[in-house]
């Protein structure tokens, strides 16, 4: 029997109905629901933790290659200092070159999250800060471990004032000047993450406690004993960003009434 188009229409009808539904987003490219957004970019979550674990494999595997010896403060003595840099310049050049890899995630980190929070909606300056913040703190790392890897060449090595110098510096930018810029990130995802409710209100509230020593930290540059400071908000700020990484929505949810 040959199906008409009268009896062919409620036949159509079903099959329609039966179909899973489709969201067609306001700027007409279509969605199916459980597909991810092409457009998402890498998950932060992943980008934070690679980018701690180059950042922790700089530190463990330099003191290794040293036999243990610590990293000299910048504010030892000199001969201390100057030794140690002699002796093991396997052990700073390795440090140097994975400060300089980790860099590259906390950058695309920033990118990717300035970018979703403008997607869930964000007009506040707090997307563009973390941006900023982000890129800066980005560059001031890889800008010391390339100083740092200079420190492992041994014709640099022999003088001592040429390695200290240096070593202040690589310490300003990977100290400081990184941990400072990294608040503005941490704070420039807190405080919309708090305002919007895109964070839970407990982390986004240690946030910007976390922000709050990372600028502090700027205290280093005029008393020394403020040191103290930077690995506090060091390590506390890069396990927020791993946390908040994965923490953040990547829609927004609107609860029906």
């Amino acid at each position: 029997m040959t199906a008409t188009p009268e009896t062919a229409a409620p036949a159509t009808a079903a099959q329609e109905a039966a179909a899973p539904a489709t969201a067609t987003p306001a700027n007409g490219a279509r969605e199916t629901r459980g597909h991810r957004d092409p457009q998402a970019g890498p998950p932060p979550g992943i980008l934070a933790v690679v980018f701690t674990a180059l950042f922790l494999a700089g530190l463990v595997l330099s003191a290794v290659l040293a036999g243990g010896e610590p990293f000299p403060s910048p504010f030892g003595s000199t001969d201390s200092v100057t030794a140690y840099f002699r002796d093991h310049t396997g052990a700073i050049r390795v440090s140097g070159a994975l400060q300089f890899a980790a860099s590259v995630p906390l950058a695309i980190y920033a990118a990717t999250v300035s970018a979703r929070l403008h997607k869930l909606g964000v007009r506040a300056p707090g997307a563009t800060i973390a941006l900023a913040g982000g890129a800066l703190a980005s560059a001031f790392l890889a800008c010391s471990g390339l100083v740092t890897w200079v420190l492992s060449r041994p014709e640099v090595a022999g003088h001592g004032e040429v390695v200290r110098a240096l070593q202040y510096l690589a310490f300003g930018l990977g100290g400081p000047g990184h941990v400072v810029l990294l608040g503005l990130l941490v704070a420039g995802i807190a405080v919309p993450g708090l305002l919007a409710r895109l964070l839970p209100r407990a982390l986004a509230v240690a946030g910007l406690v976390v922000a709050a020593l990372a600028e502090l930290s700027t205290l280093v540059l005029l008393v020394d004993g403020a040191a103290l400071l930077l690995p506090i908000a060091r390590f506390a700020g890069l396990l927020w960003l791993i946390a908040a990484g994965f923490l953040l929505p990547r829609r927004r949810v609107r609860a029906e009434v």
